[in-house]
């Protein structure tokens, strides 16, 4: 019976062709190359490894646009990342493992992506029996790497005669050397038995969680020189799985550590340029007036500067920069100058809050205190409850690296008002705490869990409503803009701080919107709270301008 699917006709040729490329690729990893002619550019004896991808990728025709036909060129930008990707070191291997690609949208990932796939499962880094995979958030979005292969092979006069094409399972296979390449989506519990030799992974900024990258990472172990190439747009916060990976690629760069196994090539434009800058523009879109349309980045650009409402969805999108699409309350840069040391002495006078979570969501103590200069100084406390890895897992945040670095306290199957209780009292002895704002939810509780320890706080009524939490906002803006706020770092703080989003209602009035937030703000939530009480709360109306500017 006769092979099926694209390319599988006539079978006569189909075999010849076959046959002749065997014979070919047999002397070739032998080291007798020169006894057959080589049928393929990317067998010439000598190229460099890097040099073999780069010839194997321009073999193929352009497959759709004003240009479909003619031959593919690779840019500079695009030859620099292969050479830094697939690179020897002196024993003749490829030390890179991890490979991410990160630039603005529309800048011919897909096309480029599809290559390096059919270099792995065709071209000169097969292996016998390979698996290569391009891997999504979704089927249509996997999808689209396996389809623009799939045109670009069969317009292939060499290649098309080994490959046969699987369409309903978007899977091919090389007949000489029996690898294959296949399209794959986040379901991420059916990937375990898989042995990938390549994956590719198309806009992991988009992933809701990390399953399906962590299962494809877990899975090349079984493979000798495995390559995982990540070709995305930024994700919106530093704590998606995309930020985590370009965060450790950056401090590579920097010097800060080393680890020649990961290799990163970011395209991005810093925060504080003029959006409309055509010089802006160009740091995150390589292709800009090649294959990526000048014009209508410039026609984003307009829309963003007319409409304030495109403008974080065109610094995401189109300038790469770290930006979520929803118009966060805080500026993440804004907040990091506030990052010094915080230091409250034994003894101190704090006001703090609570923002105490339900069975499953975060609890928040937040502690405040300022010094003579009247810089407040900022000590959160955190329990979450549940399964810590899990819940990592759920929320795309690294819970278990904040327990181990002492920054969260895990509480079990539900965060029990005892924890907190404890904790209050075991802050009331070391500073005075002079009172603590808290919302209605399950305050009697935590009442009672003072009580019984003879824990002699006053706790104070704070809602989270409109009425008490504008002010509140508005004390906690002005003052991470005066930089009158210390606190040493925190990364959950920070992390809540980067989520927040407000809601304001109809009068003007802000709260902020934990269903609209990008994450956890119980932080944020508490340290606005413990501000509102220090300075709005006890001290009489005229003194407020002169507490806070």
């Amino acid at each position: 019976m006769g092979l099926r699917g694209p390319g599988a006709r006539p079978l006569r040729l189909r075999e010849e062709k076959r046959l002749k490329a065997e014979k070919v690729l047999r002397a070739y990893h032998a080291g007798d190359v020169k006894r057959a002619p080589p049928v393929a550019p990317w067998l010439a004896p000598d190229l460099t490894r890097s040099q073999r991808v780069i010839v194997f990728c321009e073999s193929f025709q352009i497959t759709s646009g004003p240009d479909i036909g003619k031959m593919f060129k690779l840019r500079g930008w695009q030859r620099r990342f292969i050479e830094d990707v697939y690179r020897e070191d002196e024993h003749g291997v490829r030390p890179v493992r991890t490979a991410i690609l990160s630039l603005a949208r529309k800048n011919g990932k897909t096309a480029l992506a599809a290559l390096l796939a059919l270099c792995h499962t065709f071209g000169p880094e097969s292996e016998p029996r390979g698996e290569a995979y391009s891997c999504a958030n979704d089927r249509k979005q996997a999808t689209k790497i396996f389809e623009e292969a799939v045109a670009s092979i069969l317009m292939h006069p060499q290649l098309a005669g080994r490959c046969n094409i699987v369409s309903h399972e978007k899977r091919m296979t090389d007949m000489v050397t029996g690898s294959t390449f296949q399209a794959l989506s986040a379901e991420a519990r059916t990937k375990m038995g898989l042995s990938p030799s390549f994956v590719v992974y198309d806009e992991l900024g988009s992933a809701r969680d990390r399953k399906l990258y962590d299962a494809m990472d877990s899975a090349q172990g079984a493979r000798a020189n495995p390559l995982m190439l990540v070709i995305s747009t930024q994700a919106a916060d530093d704590h998606a799985p995309l930020s985590v990976l370009i965060d450790h690629g950056l401090r590579i760069k920097h010097g800060e550590i080393s680890d020649p196994s990961f290799h990163l090539t970011l395209y991005q434009a810093p925060v504080d340029l003029d959006i409309m800058s055509e010089d802006t523009w160009r740091l995150a879109n390589p292709a800009i007036g090649d294959f990526r349309s000048y014009s209508d980045v410039k026609r984003q650009a307009e829309q963003a500067r007319a409409m304030p409402s495109h403008e974080n969805s065109f610094r995401n999108l189109i300038l790469n920069q770290r930006v979520a699409a929803e118009a966060k309350l805080f500026e993440r840069e804004r907040w990091k100058t506030c990052g010094g040391q915080a230091h409250i002495p034994d003894g101190a006078k704090v006001f703090g809050a609570v923002d105490l979570g339900a069975t499953r969501d975060m609890t928040a103590l937040v502690l405040v205190w300022a010094d003579a200069a009247d810089v407040f100084h900022v000590q959160p406390h955190f329990w979450l409850p549940g399964n810590i890895i899990e819940r990592s897992h759920e929320d795309m945040a690294p819970y278990d690296v904040w327990v181990k670095q002492g920054l969260l306290y895990p509480a079990g199957e539900g965060t029990d008002p005892k924890l907190v209780a404890r904790k209050i009292a075991e802050l009331n002895g070391r500073y005075r705490i002079t009172s603590i704002a808290f919302d209605a939810w399950r305050i009697t509780e935590l009442q009672r869990a003072l009580d019984e320890i003879g824990c002699r706080v006053l706790l104070t009524p704070h809602g989270q409503g409109f009425k008490d939490m504008n002010g509140a906002i508005d004390v906690l803006e002005r003052l991470i803009f005066q930089q009158r706020i210390r606190h040493s770092g925190n990364q959950i703080l920070a992390w809540n701080v980067a989520n927040a989003v407000a809601t304001r209602n109809a009068d003007g009035f802000r709260k902020l919107d934990k269903v609209k937030s990008s994450g956890r703000i119980d932080g944020v939530q508490a340290l606005a709270m413990a501000f509102s009480l220090a300075l709005i709360k006890n001290v009489k109306p005229i003194d407020i301008e002169a507490l806070i500017g």
